[in-house]
């Protein structure tokens, strides 16, 4: 009896965790999440098919985030071997997913430095940001978190 009563107040409670999550707003409609807006600044270059990636995380508030992941995606496939940074990992054939850490109100993360390999060795790259776990914080400005920079193979930076 004791198993079922567990079992029953966790679907209870999971039930109202999803009621409540389709309402962004509480009693009075006042918005129950923080609200943050994530953008990320830097530059990309590409030589041989190696592509070098500097970016910083900036929050322009007004909350704080605790911590956000940001996913880079490549138009061609990743060689298969990488060395990625401490706080990235590889999402899928495209992708790498790297934490941006804590981020202050209105202001600036930690700058996250990764270096990839391509696979073979081609002419452009178009490489997309965006941001796809910002920290259970409301982004009403999804327009400056998701970006994409064409990169050519000339060694020459992108900035974004």
């Amino acid at each position: 009896m004791r198993t079922l009563m567990r079992v029953l107040c966790a679907v209870v409670a999971g039930a109202g965790l999803v009621v409540g999550a389709g309402s962004p707003a509480g009693a009075g409609g006042v918005s129950l999440a923080p609200e943050a807006d994530l953008a990320y600044h830097g530059y990309v270059s590409m030589a041989d098919g190696r592509v070098d990636v500097r970016l910083t995380p900036r929050n322009h508030g007004p909350s704080a985030v605790t911590d956000a992941t940001v996913r880079l995606r490549w138009s061609v496939a990743l060689a298969d071997r990488q060395s990625l940074p401490g706080g990235c990992a590889r999402a899928d054939a495209r992708a790498v997913v790297c934490r941006t850490g804590e981020l202050a109100a209105d202001g600036l993360g930690e700058e996250i430095r990764l270096a990839v390999r391509l696979r073979g060795a081609p002419a452009e790259v178009m490489l997309e940001f965006e941001t796809v776990w910002g920290g259970g914080a409301v982004d009403g400005n999804r327009a400056n978190d998701r970006q994409r920079v064409l990169v050519l193979d000339t060694g020459d930076s992108y900035v974004f």
